[in-house]
Parts: structure tokens; C-alpha cells; sequence
């Protein structure tokens, strides 16, 4: 093989995109070039290398056997080139670069959005890119740095920093529906209602939780709605569909104004808070620690120590 130059570098970070996509679409998205820029590129590599690389079929992409022992020899090299670069961060007096992050619909709305202006103006180098999505993933797949989601479902060999206290669900009803239906006593009442029903990430219907500890209950609720996003949720509510189940802190304003009432609030769950999450325990992806430290400040008056 010619000497290793920049070109062969780049286009070995190519293949890696497409390895790791399984898609020449989806690997062009996250370089921002075309998919017959990246297929040019892949024909190259392969006749430079006198080896096929990949198999491209109308539906997927997958590695050839010497395609599966590049990538993985490549996933060490590379993972050695990010190391190196990422302890530049530690010496930095500001962010320069760009942070991708996959967020929760809830972790937007209450976490991201408030502080878009201040983060944005103190860190002018830095390029944030927020994907929301509600459904689970793998972050390192799917080429992001970081990712937010309640801690309990964080996977356990990432790195969890929790940006809120415990959280509290609750459910909800506009006084006109509550007028109309009556007032629940007790969960069991639930059952006579017509109530909000939520959709997982992965599109299973979820069971409310109800209560905490020995006494908590997780009740399947009757309803003529569905919905997968707490917006959607909130807003069957306010117009008199039923009872909902969402974050406390969704629905401050309408309960404070009356547009909605907590309904039998001693049987509110107490859950696990929102978790910045990384691979990485030096936490050294650009901007990282300053997003989590901004967002800590603004919700639970600290930052992370050093």
C-alpha cells in the first residue's frame, strides 16, 4: 500500500460513517456531502486497496468479512485520534467545535430551550445540534455525543450526570371535564374514566404509575385518545378529553392559572430525574460540561465539581 496520507484518512472516516449507519443516505447526512460523493468515494478505497469493502444491496449496507476486520481495527485508531484531540478541551478557555445531542421531547422543553439564548451568546464557537426524540437509541451508533433521558432508562455502561432532582407525575383534568365526569377518589376510579392515554418511545402503550413504594400501582386507563408527545397530551387535557398523566413541571402555568387541576395528587409518583448522558468519563466532548453545569444551575443551584 502507497504511504498513508490525509486523503486516505478521510476517506477511511467515510467508511467508518457508512459501518456505522449501515446507510450511504444516512452516513452522507452526518458528513453533510452527497450519497454519489460518498459511493465515489467507497469505489476509490476499495480499488486503491484491491479489497471490496462493502456489500450495497437496495435496502442495506453491511461489511465484507475484510470490511468487518478494517472496521474494527479502524473503531480502535480512531477511537486513539478522538482521545487525543478531546484532552485539548481540558486546556481550553472556551468550547470550539460542535456537540450533538438526542434529547426527549420533556428535556427540550424544560432543560434546553430556557437556556438557548445565554448558552449560545457565552459560547459563540461552539456548534449545538439538538435531535428530539423520544424513542430509545444507541447514541454512539447513531453518531451523537451525548443524549438526555430519565435516569432509569439510561444504559448502564454509559456515564449518567443527573440535571434535575427526582421528578413528580401527575395527573391532570380541565375543571369542565371534572365538572361533567366527577372528581376520582381513588385509582380504581380511573377506570370509569375517559383518560389521555400515552405512547412510549417504542409505541407501546404505558401503564400509569401510581403511588410510590410498597403502595405504588400501575393501572392500564381507559380512553378514547392516544398520543406519543406530553404537548399533545396537555392540550386533550386543557380541551375537556379526559384525565392526563405528565411531568409536574409541564403544567405549572395551567395549574397555577386553573385551566387545569391535579387530581388525586396523594397518588403522584415520585421518578428518577433527567440524566445527561456519555461514553466517555472524562467528559471531554466539547461544550459538554458547560451545557450540563448551565443546566444544573438553572434547576438544581449547582455544577458539577472537577
Amino acid at each position: 500500500m502507497a504511504a498513508f496520507n490525509r486523503s486516505e484518512l478521510a476517506d477511511l472516516n467515510v467508511f467508518m460513517a457508512i459501518i456505522r449507519r449501515r446507510s450511504f443516505r444516512h452516513a452522507a447526512h452526518e458528513l453533510g456531502v452527497t450519497t454519489s460523493a460518498l459511493s465515489h468515494t467507497m469505489r476509490n478505497l476499495e480499488t486503491r486497496l484491491g479489497v471490496k469493502l462493502l456489500y450495497r444491496t437496495s435496502r442495506a449496507v453491511e461489511p465484507t468479512d475484510a470490511g468487518m476486520v478494517l472496521a474494527e481495527k479502524l473503531s480502535v485508531g480512531f477511537a486513539t485520534i478522538q482521545d487525543g484531540l478531546d484532552t485539548l478541551e481540558l486546556y481550553r478557555e472556551a468550547p470550539i467545535g460542535r456537540l450533538r445531542l438526542n434529547v426527549p421531547q420533556d428535556a427540550a422543553v424544560l432543560l434546553i430551550s430556557p437556556l438557548l439564548g445565554e448558552f449560545t451568546r457565552t459560547y459563540p464557537q461552539l456548534r449545538l445540534d439538538v435531535m428530539i426524540e423520544d424513542r430509545m437509541l444507541d447514541i454512539v451508533a447513531e453518531g451523537y455525543d451525548a443524549g438526555i433521558r430519565y435516569g432509569a432508562t439510561v444504559p448502564q455502561d454509559m456515564v449518567a450526570v443527573p440535571l434535575t432532582g427526582e421528578l413528580r407525575w401527575i395527573m391532570v383534568a380541565s375543571p369542565d371535564y371534572l365538572a361533567t365526569a366527577g372528581t376520582p377518589k381513588v385509582p380504581k376510579d380511573l377506570l370509569a374514566h375517559s383518560c389521555v392515554r400515552m405512547y412510549l418511545g417504542d409505541k407501546t402503550p404505558y401503564k400509569w404509575e401510581l403511588g410510590n413504594g410498597a403502595r405504588q400501582q400501575r393501572l392500564d386507563v381507559p380512553g378514547h385518545f392516544s398520543a406519543a408527545d406530553t404537548q399533545t397530551i396537555v392540550d386533550a387535557a386543557l380541551q375537556g378529553v379526559g384525565i392526563a398523566y405528565c411531568l409536574e413541571n409541564r403544567v405549572l402555568p395551567q395549574l397555577a392559572d386553573g385551566r387545569l387541576v391535579e387530581v388525586l395528587p396523594d397518588w403522584a409518583c415520585i421518578g428518577a430525574p433527567l440524566c445527561m448522558y456519555y461514553p466517555s468519563r472524562r467528559q471531554s466532548q466539547p461544550g459538554l460540561r458547560q451545557l450540563i453545569d448551565m443546566i444544573r444551575l438553572r434547576t438544581t443551584g449547582s455544577v458539577l465539581l472537577e
